[in-house]
């Protein structure tokens, strides 16, 4: 079995997201993966005291932050990989389709210093790339479906699955954002759950399943297989897919989406500034009933 890191989550409530620490015991050598902003909507108002814990408490553990793993270019919640970068000199990696998001919505957020290319990012990581987290080997797993641009990160003996699986009673992502695919998120998690079983599997988000009190963030790959309820094992892509896509038409957009998207392309940064210094998001309005004949 693969080496074992030291794993710590820091949930943040507002937007049910977890961040981590993942390090290596004997090196001290760590990466911050998916690193939240505060960030509140009805203000405008961007605040850093989540990340700014997370970072002293890597600090008063004497670690090397190396990395910013982001999973994807998120939706529900602001990236802060800029602060850890600016803080500790870690670099911001990524998938390397990136660009397809990036394509995606620069035109719809009129997005016009997005290259649309990777850039924003130091380092675009490929399917299967390897890497170190001091001595602890990693490696880059593509997960579609989410997003085009999803990836996993395996290091050691866990797995850091981004908005691929939830919690076992709750399920999996969504697959209806621009670009998502049900039938590739299916494909990709079948692919993560070929894992050893006794792999140490990761969530990035969590919202209590019907029942359940607690949140919960880590499982293993033999209790996705044994207890999904969205795809154990036994369920087909056929089913999973009808199943998933009658879900998400149920679902509502996530609160931050506008925001999320337009910062997380950019690698966890505002559009350029004004003259006057000031930074603007871009809101696109859709109109509907009268609003688009008065509109």
């Amino acid at each position: 079995m693969s080496q074992a890191p030291s794993v710590k989550g820091f949930f943040d409530e507002p937007t049910n997201t977890i961040t981590y620490i993942v390090s290596d015991p004997s090196s001290k050598h760590a990466a911050i993966v998916d690193p939240v902003l505060d960030y509140d909507p009805t203000s405008g108002v961007a605040d850093s005291h989540s990340i700014d814990a997370i970072l002293a408490e890597a600090a008063r553990e004497g670690l090397k932050i190396d990395w910013v793993l982001e999973t994807h270019a998120h939706a529900d919640h602001l990236s802060a990989a800029q602060i850890v970068k600016a803080a500790t000199g870690a670099k911001i990696g990524i998938g390397e389709h990136i660009d397809a998001v990036q394509k995606l919505f620069k035109p719809v957020f009129a997005a016009d210093d997005v290259k649309a290319n990777g850039a924003g990012f130091d380092h675009l990581f490929k399917d299967g790339e390897r890497f170190k987290i001091g001595e602890i080997e990693g490696e880059a797993i593509y997960t579609p479906g989410h997003t085009p641009a999803d990836v996993a990160y395996k290091i050691g003996d866990a797995v850091f699955v981004g908005d691929t699986l939830f919690m076992p009673d709750y399920g999996t992502a969504r697959a209806d954002f621009p670009g998502g695919d049900a039938h590739a998120l299916y494909r990709s998690i079948r692919r993560i759950l070929s894992l050893p079983p006794q792999t140490r599997l990761f969530m990035c988000h969590d919202y209590k399943a019907p029942g359940r009190y607690v949140y919960a963030w880590e499982t293993t790959v033999a209790e996705e297989r044994a207890k999904n309820v969205q795809i154990k094992d036994g369920v087909s892509e056929e089913e999973f897919v009808a199943g998933r896509e009658k879900r998400d038409r149920e679902l509502s957009a996530p609160t931050l989406l506008l925001p999320s998207i337009q910062v997380n392309i950019r690698g966890g940064k505002f559009p350029p500034p004004r003259e006057d210094g000031a930074r603007f998001l871009n809101i696109p309005v859709k109109f509907k009933g009268a609003a688009a004949r008065a509109g």
